[in-house]
């Protein structure tokens, strides 16, 4: 039979199940990463599973969201990740090392194996040949502790490639391209996969900015072939000896097909405030620019940097212009600091910021009220940016300079010809920001700053389930709208008790109160509930104020998980015309709800209209078990106590 890259890999790596599409599988997991706003939880999880060292091939925790210490909660944070990597045999990345996605590809990626991340950018590593995944905190600490993670057998997407972009168009406007084509909704249960003529034209960090971005499509994963591209980046990185040769074989069935001309498409930008609303930079006349971006996960490589810094050589930014650049890694800022990249952005009036997520999620570089700003970013959720009247574009770096030099919008086609720079032939190796663990961790002592507080636990389902409508949502509700994430609450992901009084505020700010107040309820939502960020913290928030079960038109994948893992029920409108039958404030009842679940059909009778719904759990047989036992943590434990 003839594979796909993505099926071999999976293929190697199943440990249950078939690859037959939309039946659950499970595979091993080779490497996990997590960074610090996720990371916190993921190792308290971790620690309670009772396992001394992780059981993976690498494990690597990076400091990299909250990196503001304008109090002790970060930094005692940090101090948590550190000491439990080191006694648990977890790679640790400094502050300042870089963003972790950055630095996995330059320092860690391997072609072939399997990548699970705390992080939903984490498919950012199938630009350099991994199958890369995105999870919440629980399933990565599953997969540190040597277990297997479940996902229902994606469909295989191939994006054909042709042709050859065009001076002045970027790898950010192929997959700007994608997202103007299938939506935010148009990649669940998908892996795209990239082939064709056009991949020898595309450098490992091109690929990384197009696998980064299939995040926002919902997909399960993005994936490139390993090549002699792969090859010459691992080389210069001093890793040729990680390289694998991964291609599909002739003859592979995908399950679908785009066709992309890359010598067609035009610069683009995603407009306020959603990534698939795609347009033409040449569209957008007389639109005023406040505040330009470059960086984040998406766009910082080294790269991206030097043609930013070879378009500012010897030019000044107009007056009223606020420019910042994030070099991704300490590896890009060394080599930027050693070849002059860097005096020559600081010449023309930019900003370097550290190297980490900083302004991408919402962690400073707020915009001036109704500000307009250009960001090399991958999200532009509104309010995201930590000003809820901005309005954020997504762009290349070549637009973002462009608009920057000249205030407005700019196509970067207006700047003449087009700056080139080659990829190095060795880039510039200094590991010193990235700890080793210890070889027996029995005598490392972890340290827990006051700030660190259990976090919620499920129950056993038993009898019927019942609860207020505690609030009415609409389509695309994104983990930054359940769980906010700016510079305020970041330092308190690792206390759950205080961070539920912000839960689903931006769309509901009395949600806390009125969960408070009826001891928990329901949550009813549109289509694409969840859609966004990895963070478990958009369903541990919710469990500890009582949230029972979520209704909705559809989820997004991770978030689902996540409201599985940690036994919230995620209910499925059969018939969405149900969806505005249903008012806040009404009393909801699902009679028996353990048996309702395991027969998939779930009845919810609505007390106060005298209505009845048929509701799809729309779960697996495992993800029943964790439903009705109390979440994935419980279910661990009982299968231990029967000897499964």
């Amino acid at each position: 039979m003839e594979y796909t890259v993505a099926q071999k890999i999976i293929k190697a790596h199943l440990v249950k199940g078939e690859m037959i599409t939309d039946t659950e599988i499970a595979i091993k997991i080779d490497q996990t990463l997590t960074q610090d706003s996720t990371g916190t939880m993921a190792y308290l999880q971790f620690e309670a599973m009772g396992i001394d060292k992780v059981q993976t091939k690498k494990s690597v925790a990076y400091i990299d969201h909250n990196i503001l210490q304008t109090g002790p909660e970060n930094a005692d944070d940090h101090l948590y990740i550190q000491t439990v990597a080191k006694k648990h045999g977890i790679y640790f990345s400094k502050p300042g090392n870089g963003i972790c996605h950055q630095v996995h590809l330059e320092r860690f990626g391997v072609p072939g194996e399997t990548l699970l991340g705390s992080d939903s950018h984490t498919p950012t590593g199938g630009g350099i040949g991994m199958l890369a995944i995105g999870a919440g905190g629980l399933d990565v600490a599953v997969a540190m502790g040597g277990g297997e993670y479940y996902i229902t057998m994606p469909k295989i997407v191939k994006v054909n490639l042709s042709g050859k972009l065009s001076p002045w168009v970027a790898a950010k406007d192929i997959i700007l391209e994608v997202l103007r084509r299938l939506t935010v909704k148009g990649g669940v249960n998908k892996i795209f996969e990239y082939a064709g003529d056009g991949l020898k034209t595309l450098s490992v960090p091109d690929r990384a900015t197009i696998t980064n971005m299939g995040a926002e499509l919902g997909a399960t994963t993005s994936i490139f072939p390993s090549d002699d591209i792969t090859y010459k980046f691992l080389k210069a990185q001093h890793r040729e000896e990680d390289f694998v040769e991964l291609k599909a074989d002739d003859g592979a069935v995908y399950d679908e097909t785009v066709e992309i001309d890359l010598s067609k498409i035009e610069p683009l930008v995603a407009c306020p405030h959603s990534p698939d609303k795609v347009v033409l930079v040449s569209s957008l006349k007389d639109i005023k620019v406040d505040q330009v971006l470059i960086g984040s996960c998406t766009n910082s490589s080294y790269v991206d940097m030097m043609k930013v810094s070879k378009i500012l050589l010897g030019k000044n930014i107009p007056e009223d212009m606020s420019l910042a650049i994030a070099p991704g890694s300490k590896q890009v800022l060394n080599m930027l600091s050693k070849n002059g990249g860097l005096g020559d952005m600081i010449d023309a009036g930019a900003r370097i910021l550290e190297s980490a997520c900083g302004p991408c999620i919402g962690m400073g570089q707020a915009p001036s009220t109704g500000a307009v700003s250009l960001r090399t970013f991958n999200r532009n959720f509104k309010g995201r940016s930590g000003t809820t009247s901005a309005n954020v574009y997504i762009v290349s770096p070549e637009v973002a300079v462009a608009s920057a030099l000249k205030g407005y919008i700019t196509d970067p086609r207006e700047l003449g010809e087009a700056v080139k720079v080659d990829m190095p032939e060795e880039f510039v190796i200094n590991d010193n920001l990235i700890i080793s663990p210890a070889e027996d961790g029995k005598d490392i002592i972890v340290k827990r700053g006051p700030n660190i507080k259990p976090f919620p636990k499920a129950k056993e389902l038993i009898g019927n389930v019942t609860g207020k409508i505690l609030t009415k949502l609409g389509d695309n509700i994104t983990t930054d709208d359940i769980m906010p994430s700016n510079a305020k609450l970041l330092p308190f992901r690792s206390n759950i008790p205080y961070l539920a009084e912000f839960c689903l505020t931006p769309s509901d700010a009395e949600f806390p109160a009125k969960a408070k107040k009826y001891d928990g309820g329901i949550i009813v939502a549109g289509s694409n509930y969840g859609q966004g960020s990895s963070r478990e913290h958009a369903a541990l928030a919710p469990l500890y104020l009582g949230v029972k079960v979520v209704l909705t038109k559809s989820f997004a994948r991770i978030h689902k998980a996540n409201l599985i893992n940690n036994a919230i029920i995620p209910l499925v409108f059969n018939d969405v015309k149900d969806y505005e039958d249903i008012d806040m404030m009404d009393e909801l009842v699902i009679e028996d709800a353990a048996n309702q679940i395991k027969k998939g059909l779930v009845i919810v009778k609505n007390i106060t209209k005298g209505s009845e719904y048929k509701t799809l759990p729309e779960v697996t047989q495992r993800e029943k078990e964790m439903l009705i036992h109390g979440g994935l943590i419980n279910l661990m434990k009982n299968k231990k106590k029967v000897g499964v």
